[in-house]
């Protein structure tokens, strides 16, 4: 985010981690971060780690223990939410624990976003129902069930 051209994170950079989660899906993303291939300086990022099972938990560390050898300058990114630190991936890997605080303003980061999700061309796109042509958006309510 350093510069408004630098790219977004591509779809293998990231695991977004559920309950559902499987221990397949978790191996090929750490396989992806750690056996050195030539993909450039890719960044890997897991999202709410801490929501993974046990047994898939237990899986990830094992592969990560041994995969990490093949490669010293991996790039990996473990972020959970701070309430959950203590289930089973977060307790893992608290040796390498960063509290992080975000070096850019709020607004600096949704400029950056805006500038790639922004549509050039909106006509025929449902980028034209969203506000200043945005190819997302986050509807919400405060009432649930309410047809969003």
């Amino acid at each position: 985010m350093n510069s408004p051209e630098q790219p977004l994170p591509t779809f293998d950079e990231v695991l977004l981690c559920t309950p559902q989660t499987s221990a397949e899906q978790v191996g090929l993303f750490l396989r992806r971060c750690l056996i050195p291939c030539p993909r450039g300086d890719k960044i890997y990022t897991m999202l709410y780690a801490d929501e993974l099972s046990y047994d898939v938990s237990c899986r990830a560390e094992e592969l990560f223990q041994r995969l990490q050898c093949y490669n010293s300058s991996y790039r990996l990114i473990i972020l959970c939410n701070c309430e959950r630190e203590n289930s089973y991936l977060p307790s893992a890997f608290s040796h390498c624990k960063v509290h992080m605080i975000p070096q850019r303003s709020q607004a600096e980061m949704q400029q950056y976003l805006q500038h790639h999700f922004r549509v050039a061309q909106p006509a025929g796109s449902a980028a034209a129902v969203f506000q200043e042509h945005m190819c997302v958006g986050i509807v919400s309510s405060k009432r649930a069930g309410m047809g969003k």
